[in-house]
């Protein structure tokens, strides 16, 4: 965050004044104090260090007591010096709030602690934005304290240094990033949620345009990566903190109305508890230990439907938890408390037998309470609930001597570095981060193998997305799919408990049509590689035809055109890398293979005067119409400029469904679906085109009206094509005794355009039929 020199200086207090200006616990309200800055020496030659204090900012004392409460055989003093350096870096700096900007790393490195993190991971807390803010580089951190710390923090900084002018595109980069630095090193993202954490904390001091996005941003994928991570408490502080910025009217008038009955749920909890625990008693569990909780505001408000269900009528407001020894504990206090109270039908989830996809293991189940009042309680041991507070941080314990986790722990969590996978080959910014928010947002459905492997699925997913997450080959090869036994299309939505059978045959492939319905980013990715390979490895063929054609004109062969000397400087003229790049762009018609030609044989001579011209297609490049609107071009596999030619048999306008066609010599020719040179073309030379109409389009199409031959009749009729927006190009009118037959080459806007022209000359007196002329 940046920091204002017109605000007075924070001084660092040494020695004994260090002690008599101990901090206040909470770094949230710190305020600085206006005392000069000191003059201090290198931190390697100052002892005094050891007791340094920043007023309004807990001491490092109060930091390493959290520490030991979970690493009381620690060395912490790589901690101790880390908080020194830190202080003494940031020293004179202070946030906009005017507290001293050192709060900021000291309040991250708290939360830190309280995910139970490394020594490592705690010093680079206090040092993550040093690199940034202030002179001192990542070399310098690492020969101070080690490469360990200086690759966690310069992990954090390479997140922090992104400057984009759009905001989509700085998001999907900023993600991108992280997704890299958290695949190699989770702690970096640990640092970086509880870095936005606490600057949500105090967002207060910002503009109110800028609270909207950072809160946009943190509801949408910081608070989804903490609940993905497992870490439920940080979730919940994120949820709120942003619904406060993004909704403050909604957040005010729910906070008045639960402040309002506080007292009254506080005593039902009381209540609860006490029941609860009495039950546990009776059941011979003793040592279980009762908990219950007010659920946090952001939760209660999607409960009541965004708002839209009042709050009296909410009554799954309090949450209740039951902490035993082991399993068959865990299911023997679930017993009593069904036996006890009546369960509600659909409310129960095993997540012990069927895990969450973070390892989240927990029984939830709601009932009927005391009262007859509607309440959650989560039934978990020990070490679950452990896991439900630090997440993936209780499972990325380093070694003294800075190996890795184990094994087993990195694969509880590959779902990291398979979404890193997944978003690899993202075409842009939006469509990474509506991707990133799908798989951080789904519901998830269990489903099995026919050999009872668990598949976790999120909600939607059909067999096509099972079948590429049990193997890649397995996608590709798909040819049909049994739920349950039963055959079903693959476009069915997969439901929890289905057994999924997936069939196969080796000389299947993926169909472009599985992406109008696979949600996995997992398959879809895989699927568009699969299509763009084999897209790729088809035009690389066709240009390699259309270059051995254009070049046997000029009496040379591929090979030798491969092999000449001035083969280097043409593909450098035509911006193209290499021989096989070439190809492929001339296959796709974004180079030309009679340039080419032309190029890299300037002295010789062809054997005929020019290229036949196609008779049946007219090459359309893009070009303004009269009204001064762009062309409807076509977008070919992706690319929207591509060459083509559009057929004059079937004369496409936009909004037809068309195809595009590869004739050797001639390129791409664009036909409607139905054209019957379509059906007679070689599937293999077929291509996947669509209309891209941005920023205005126009077609050329003849529309045939068969009149009485009256007068008056043409001019009704122009008039007809004027009340339309069309413009007439050229007519041709003839008389066939008392009936006349009139060709109108006009230009349309689309389909829908010439459909309505052609119904509104039906409406004309005297008209006996229209016609769109095909060829």
């Amino acid at each position: 965050m940046t920091h204002d020199s017109s605000h007075p200086q924070v001084g660092l207090l040494v020695g004994d004044a260090a002690v008599a200006a101990r901090a206040p616990e909470s770094a949230n309200t710190a305020r600085a104090a206006p005392i000069p800055s000191l003059r201090l020496p290198p931190i390697d030659d100052d002892p005094l260090y050891a007791s340094i204090a920043v007023p309004g900012v807990p001491a490092v004392e109060d930091l390493l007591a959290a520490i030991r409460g979970y690493l009381p055989d620690a060395d912490l003093a790589l901690v101790r010096r880390a908080y020194a350096f830190s202080a003494h870096s940031h020293d004179g700096q202070l946030r906009k709030s005017g507290e001293a900007y050192f709060a900021h790393p000291v309040a991250v490195a708290f939360l830190l602690a309280r995910l139970r993190l490394d020594v490592a991971a705690i010093s680079a807390g206090l040092l993550h934005d040093v690199a940034e803010d202030t002179e001192v580089t990542v070399d310098e951190i690492a020969r101070r304290f080690s490469a360990e710390v200086s690759a966690i923090v310069d992990g954090v900084t390479k997140l922090e240094a992104i400057k984009y002018s759009n905001q989509q595109a700085r998001q999907a980069e900023n993600f991108r990033k992280m997704l890299v630095a958290m695949s190699k090193d989770i702690r970096v993202l640990l640092i970086k949620l509880a870095d936005r954490l606490h600057n949500m904390s105090t967002l207060d001091f910002k503009k109110p345009d800028s609270q909207r996005k950072i809160a946009q941003e943190t509801l949408e994928i910081y608070a989804p990566l903490a609940n993905r991570l497992g870490i439920g408490w940080m979730k919940a502080q994120l949820e709120d903190l942003a619904f406060r910025y993004l909704h403050p009217d909604e957040y005010k008038r729910l906070s008045h109305l639960v402040g309002a009955r506080q007292v009254e749920r506080q005593h039902y909890v009381l209540r609860a508890v006490d029941e609860i625990r009495q039950l546990m008693l009776a059941e011979g569990l003793p040592n279980a230990q009762v908990s219950g909780r007010p659920k946090h505001l952001f939760g209660i408000w999607k409960k009541m439907d965004n708002g839209r269900v009042p709050y009296e009528q909410i009554y799954d407001t309090q949450g209740f938890r039951v902490v035993v020894a082991d399993i068959k504990e865990c299911y023997q206090a679930l017993g009593a408390v069904h036996t006890h109270w009546k369960p509600i039908p659909g409310r129960f989830k095993d997540y012990i037998a069927l895990p969450k996809a973070n390892r989240y293991q927990s029984l939830h189940t709601s009932v009927m309470g005391p009262g007859a009042e509607r309440i959650e309680i989560q039934i978990r041991t020990s070490e679950m609930h452990r896991l439900a507070e630090e997440g993936v941080a209780c499972h990325w314990r380093y070694k003294e001597r800075g190996e890795s986790i184990s094994v087993r722990d990195e694969e509880r969590f590959t779902w990291l570095k398979q979404l890193l996978e997944f978003h690899t080959n993202a075409k842009d910014a939006d469509e990474f981060m509506d991707s990133m928010r799908v798989d951080l947002f789904n519901d998830e459905v269990y489903t099995f193998t026919p050999k009872g492997e668990l598949k976790v699925m999120q909600r939607g997913a059909t067999p096509v997305d099972f079948a590429y997450a049990v193997h890649t080959k397995v996608g590709e090869r798909t040819v049909g799919a049994k739920v349950d036994n039963v055959m079903v299309p693959l476009r069915t939505a997969l439901r929890s408990g289905n057994v999924v059978e997936i069939m196969t045959r080796p000389d299947a492939r993926p169909s472009k049509d599985w992406m109008d319905f696979a949600v996995t980013a997992r398959a879809r990715s895989k699927i568009r590689a699969y299509l763009h390979a084999e897209q790729r490895a088809r035009s690389r063929e066709i240009g390699l035809d259309l270059l051995e054609k254009a070049l046997r004109r000029l009496k040379c062969s591929l090979s030798r055109a491969e092999n000449s000397d001035r083969l280097a400087n043409v593909l450098a003229l035509m911006g193209i890398q290499n021989w096989d790049e070439l190809a492929v762009a001339v296959g796709f018609g974004k180079a030309d293979a009679e340039k080419f030609s032309r190029l890299l044989l300037p002295d010789a001579k062809a054997e005929s005067a020019g290229q036949e011209e196609d008779p049946d297609a007219e090459v359309k490049r893009p070009r303004k119409g009269k009204r001064g609107k762009g062309v409807a071009t076509i977008v070919v596999d992706g690319l929207d400029d591509v060459l083509v030619r559009y057929a004059k048999c079937c004369s496409p306008v936009p909004g037809d469904p068309v195809v595009g066609v590869v004739t050797r010599g001639r390129g791409i020719t664009v036909h409607q679906r139905s054209c019957s040179k379509v059906l007679d073309a070689d599937p293999m030379r077929r291509l996947d085109c669509e209309w891209n109409t941005t920023g205005g389009s126009g077609a050329t199409v003849t529309v045939r009206v068969f009149t009485e031959n009256a007068s008056g009749m043409l001019a009704a009729m122009s008039q007809r094509f004027t009340d339309a927006g069309i413009d007439i190009c050229s007519a041709n009118c003839r008389t066939e005794g008392r009936r006349a037959v009139n060709d109108f080459e006009v230009v349309v806007a689309d389909v829908a355009q010439l459909n309505g022209v052609i119904a509104s000359l039906g409406r004309l007196r005297g008209v006996a039929r229209v016609e769109r002329v095909r060829g």
